[in-house]
């Protein structure tokens, strides 16, 4: 099964260490986008005021005038300067947008960034070069030639089209892209008491977090004091931190490749620990060490070598060597920085770190004389030490993510330490049945309620020996659809909350990488954590008056029942979860004929429906969900009386919070759609017939329909189409182009 719980490994400090060569896997042929009467209409279209107009004309080697008549032939607006934020902030979308259309050559031109940087951004964050298939299409150097006039009557056509569908938008004032984290940055000024937050443990990621070195690039700061506070105010205590060890430590005699730059990001944490203090709100680090190193680091370091994995080997946590390594680094690291408020683990993750972390603990000669549980557990165990050494009372968090393939783990939880906390992943183990198909739970889910068995067993054991307990959680949004803020689904969230409150835990950790948004959602998780005695009707009731008012309660608790039991029949498998399109929704492309491409984890859907459907067949797949987007659309209806009744201090909230729920459905409805037009386009090129030509012509109309809708949407609201590890999977171009797309497959098979 795979899984993105994925994060950055070590970038490796000396060069030697680097990736040099840009990786291609089996390099097949890229896609070709007919729908563009070129190439280079479809390069000068997907990087439109994304890239400035004098880098586009360098990757085409033309002019700038050449690449704006390229634009304006297919109506596009006119050019304007990219925020040089965009650099830092969109390069992901831009390497997506831009994976079938340019050889790394130009790639790197486009990003302006050198090899090197490329290579380590594909390999690093967040395992890219996976989310984009491990492959890197084929493609010839695109240069700049003067359109064929069939081209310009193509291109002429184009422009037709967003006049006639969109061009009654021109007067809509776009909402500049990451405009939500100026609006984030700002304080509210709300009367606030950090004091309020002090009970119970409830810890987020930032909703916008890079996950590159932003302790090192300070200006990318991820929790700025508008977001503390906003957290704060909904009851948030803490917030975490992706970091490396071996990048925070110091540099000693004994790891001189260690420590480079760790003076410049301790200094930036220390400043983000002073600034979350004043909200009442503690950092907490992310640790998933130590981590595996290339084979040349164990030329100078034998005696440390473990198991060797994937052109890296662990650094053997059997060695005394290593374990005094990681507790003098921590003890480093809360010495610089005091007030931390503690770390979490991961030690059975995806990154390969001690010889156990992927079971390989019998190829290495020290680990196989010991016990899986009894490596995974020491490992825990030095890291507390290390932490508690200089900083008693800040909190490790161990958590059981992995841990023999995700089954069992409470013989390693017998091994702890009796001063770590118990941390499990609520839903992971509930059953489920949707369409008919048996299944259970993973993780990452908000349409299943938990807390499962896993985790009740293994918080019980844990109570037992007196460890605290936390429960991992996605309040706001999960991988089942990640696109928007917050789901609107506060009925599954309110029943979720309430059932870990007789559970007896001590905490929640909100978020993965996803789901860092100031929500109601998070209100709930606040309010039942300070009064478990509290009833699931007494918190949403409270939720509806506060955000809509008193004339508004009835119709937004009808909504939400609705939204939440339609989620309840999304097909859940964790297949569906990260290949189906709905992160992408309207904004996934039609192909007139099978592409031959696999679907990629939260990266390109393509046209896989085999590998989107998982377990359930592709009947049962299309029913599931087209019956979520009809029940949405109940909720959709009960959210329009707010719209007419709502107070009007609280009109401007109600529109946007409609908006988002507006979107789940659109994407939703297109994921119906996608799996019915696979299935009768495939049917269709084996056999043409009428009846299954006009149904098709149905489903681009329909796919029009929505993009336009979303467009809309997105328009005005910036946050939609983003997520913190993916950026922007779509933006308001996307959507008009899957307008032109649709339009060229109904003059195609008219």
């Amino acid at each position: 099964m795979r899984y993105l719980l994925v994060i950055l490994t070590a970038f490796f400090i000396s060069n030697s260490f680097s990736q040099n060569q840009l990786p291609v896997g089996t390099h097949p042929q890229a896609i070709e986008f007919d729908h563009f009467p070129s190439r280079l209409h479809a390069f000068v279209w997907r990087n439109w005021n994304l890239v400035n107009v004098d880098r586009l004309a360098k990757v085409l080697d033309c002019t700038e005038k050449e690449v704006e008549s390229v634009a304006l032939s297919m109506g596009l607006e006119e050019s304007h300067e990219v925020p040089a934020s965009y650099k830092k902030r969109m390069y992901i979308t831009i390497i997506r947008r831009n994976w079938h259309l340019l050889p790394y050559e130009q790639l790197l031109v486009l990003l302006d960034m050198n090899e090197e940087e490329l290579a380590i951004a594909l390999k690093e964050d967040d395992f890219l070069f996976h989310k984009l298939g491990r492959l890197k299409p084929e493609c010839s150097i695109l240069k700049y030639e003067q359109p064929l006039e069939s081209e310009n009557k193509a291109a002429d056509n184009i422009r037709k089209i967003v006049q006639h569908h969109l061009g009654e938008h021109v007067n809509l004032q776009p909402e500049a892209r990451f405009s939500f984290i100026e609006d984030l940055k700002n304080p509210t000024g709300r009367s606030y008491k950090p004091s309020d937050n002090r009970e119970g443990l409830k810890y987020i990621y930032s909703y916008f977090g890079l996950f590159g070195d932003p302790l090192l690039n300070p200006e990318l700061d991820p929790y700025p004091d508008g977001l503390l506070e906003k957290l704060a105010i909904q009851g948030v205590n803490g917030i975490w931190l992706h970091v490396v060890l071996n990048q925070l430590c110091p540099t000693t005699s004994q790891f001189p490749e260690f420590g480079e730059g760790s003076d410049v990001r301790l200094i930036n944490l220390k400043k983000i620990v002073d600034r979350a203090e004043k909200y009442g709100i503690k950092v907490y680090l992310y640790m998933n060490e130590p981590r595996a190193m290339p084979d040349e680091f164990f030329i100078n370091h034998p005696e440390i070598a473990g198991v060797s994995r994937e052109n890296t080997i662990s650094m053997c946590t059997s060695t005394p060597i290593v374990q005094d390594w990681i507790r003098n680094s921590l003890r480093h690291v809360f010495q610089e920085v005091p007030g931390l408020g503690g770390v979490f683990t991961i030690t059975a993750s995806e990154n390969f770190t001690s010889c156990a972390s992927h079971n390989l603990q019998d190829q290495c000669p020290r680990c196989s004389q010991r016990s899986y549980n009894e490596i995974i557990a020491e490992v825990n165990k030095v890291i507390a030490e290390g932490v508690h050494s200089v900083a008693p009372d800040a909190k490790v968090l161990v958590w059981d993510w992995g841990w023999n393939g995700h089954g069992d783990g409470t013989e390693i939880i017998k091994l702890l330490p009796q001063d770590v906390w118990l941390l499990s992943v609520s839903e992971w183990a509930v059953p489920i049945k949707r369409g008919g198909i048996d299944s259970k739970i993973g993780e990452y889910s908000i349409s299943a309620v938990g807390p499962g068995s896993r985790a009740l067993k293994h918080w019980e054991v844990a109570q037992a020996r007196g460890l605290k307990t936390a429960a991992k959680v996605q309040f706001n949004n999960t991988w089942e659809l990640s696109v928007v803020p917050w789901l609107p689904t506060l009925d599954l969230v309110a029943e979720h909350a309430h059932r870990l409150t007789q559970s007896e835990i001590d905490g929640y950790m909100l978020s993965w990488s996803l789901g860092g948004y100031p929500s109601p959602n998070l209100e709930i998780a606040q309010r039942f954590s300070e009064n478990h005695n509290l009833t699931i009707d007494e918190v949403l009731n409270d939720i509806a008056l506060e955000r809509y008012g008193a004339s508004s309660v009835k119709s937004i608790r009808q909504a939400w029942e609705h939204f939440s039991t339609a989620f309840k029949e999304f097909p859940y498998d964790v297949g569906v979860v990260y290949t189906a399109p709905q992160q992408m929704g309207p904004a996934n492309i039609l192909h007139p004929k099978s592409t031959g491409y696999t679907a990629t984890m939260v990266g390109f859907p393509y046209d896989d429906l085999n590998g989107w459907r998982g377990p359930c067949p592709k009947e049962v797949f299309y029913q599931q969900f087209d019956k979520m987007a009809k029940l949405w659309e109940k909720g959709l209806a009960s959210f329009e009386e707010v719209l007419d009744k709502v107070d009007s201090s609280k009109k401007d909230v109600a529109i946007k919070d409609f908006g988002i729920a507006k979107a789940c459905y659109l994407h939703f409805a297109s994921v119906a759609n996608q799996i019915k037009f696979i299935g009768l386009r495939d049917q269709f090129l084996d056999n043409p017939d009428d009846e299954t030509r006009t149904e098709l012509l149905q489903i681009l109309d329909s796919e029009i329909d929505l993009a336009k809708q979303l467009y809309d949407i997105t328009l005005l609201d910036s946050r939609i189409g983003f997520e913190a590890t993916n950026q922007y999977y779509y933006v308001p171009h996307d959507l008009m182009e899957k307008v032109i797309n649709a339009e060229y497959l109904k003059e195609l098979w008219k």
